[in-house]
């Protein structure tokens, strides 16, 4: 593709430079140039003399000046001559072709493409369009994860995820914003969510003991085909907002095991806010103390049973029925029967929700 592109422009500049002008690679090879018969010609001296080490240099009575240096150099300007001139159109045709590359490298590139799928950054009529310009595989079956870290780190995170996802043409890392990185991950159709969260729990455990980093990362459901990935993306983004409110202590949420938190979080405040003031007592759910709801919660892990749940609190069976009265008396539910403990659940994730501040997307 670059080839013809430089062609194209070195053909348009022909008139207007009265000098040969030309385009030569990284191994010295004549890939685009005003004198045709020149296309193909290898020189070796470009190399010796170490053109690719400089910005511009004067070799064989030609002046190469270098460009699209993303890292190292990969091509050069060649004009006749070794004048001011000659450095100057050097200098001018490198600028216009190093822009005209990284603008068709942009509108052909597929991170790029992808990155403006799960933005909504383009028309749902051109994303089919797009794909088959770019022979994007639209059959595969991705998820996306996404991996929140703290901002302002000194080390590049977008960096660390894409060399553990070096195969660029089946996975894509992109860079959402100073936090939050985008790994689209193609995976085998019928995958398991434990083995989605074990890729995550890799991705973690690798940033914290090598990196120092604390990261984040929510995961979207599997989906198949390019336009259903801003559906995956929107899922993961929920995942690590609904993990902020109702899970705080868990570092990896998956969307498919967001459960009834999904729900609450979807709902209006004002129905949370009426819900609770017509399942509490007035001021009941503010009186209960830490350790209140400490054994609430381990009441609830241990499935209602009271003879479980006092042993794995050290204390007498008799003291833990004495709570739930006093719960009972304070909200007017008794947990042990099962309907008033669903409500209570419910109750107290609303609660938590309404405390919160949650980002809607």
């Amino acid at each position: 593709m670059p080839n013809r592109l430089f062609q194209g422009i070195i053909n348009q500049m022909r008139e207007a430079v009265d000098r040969t002008i030309g385009v030569v690679d990284d191994q010295g090879n004549v890939i685009a140039c005003s004198e045709l018969s020149l296309i193909g010609e290898i020189r070796k001296g470009v190399i010796t003399a170490g053109v690719f080490n400089a910005k511009q240099t004067c070799v064989d009575d030609m002046t190469y000046t270098t460009f699209d240096a993303s890292i190292r150099p990969e091509y050069a300007v060649f004009v006749d001559g070794t004048d001011e001139i000659s450095r100057r159109y050097s200098q001018l045709i490198a600028v216009s072709l190093d822009q005209i590359k990284q603008n068709n490298d942009e509108k052909f590139d597929c991170s790029n493409f992808v990155k403006n799928v799960i933005l909504d950054n383009i028309l749902p009529g051109d994303i089919y369009i797009k794909a088959r310009e770019l022979h994007f595989n639209n059959d595969a079956t991705r998820v996306i994860f996404l991996v929140r870290t703290e901002a302002n780190t000194e080390i590049s995170v977008f960096d660390i995820i894409q060399n553990f996802f070096p195969d660029k043409t089946k996975d894509f890392v992109i860079n959402i914003n100073e936090t939050d990185i985008a790994l689209i991950k193609e995976v085998r159709p019928n995958v398991e969510s434990k083995d989605l969260e074990k890729l995550a729990r890799s991705i973690c455990d690798t940033l914290h003991s090598e990196f120092y980093l604390n990261a984040l990362i929510g995961i979207g459901t599997c989906v198949t085909g390019v336009k259903e990935l801003a559906h995956s993306f929107k899922e993961a983004q929920v995942a690590l907002e609904v993990g902020k409110v109702f899970d705080t202590e868990k570092n990896i949420v998956s969307y498919e095991n967001l459960g009834i938190a999904r729900l609450i979080y979807q709902l209006p405040t004002t129905l949370c806010d009426m819900f609770l003031k017509e399942v509490f007592k007035k001021g009941s759910i503010e009186a209960l103390d830490q350790e209140t709801l400490f054994t609430i919660q381990k009441f609830f892990e241990n499935n209602l049973n009271v003879s479980e749940t006092s042993r794995k609190l050290f204390v007498h069976r008799n003291t833990l029925v004495y709570r739930l009265e006093k719960i009972k008396k304070l909200t007017g539910l008794d947990l042990r029967e099962f309907d008033d403990a669903i409500v209570f659940k419910v109750a107290l994730m609303v609660n938590k929700y309404l405390a919160s501040s949650p980002i809607k997307y």
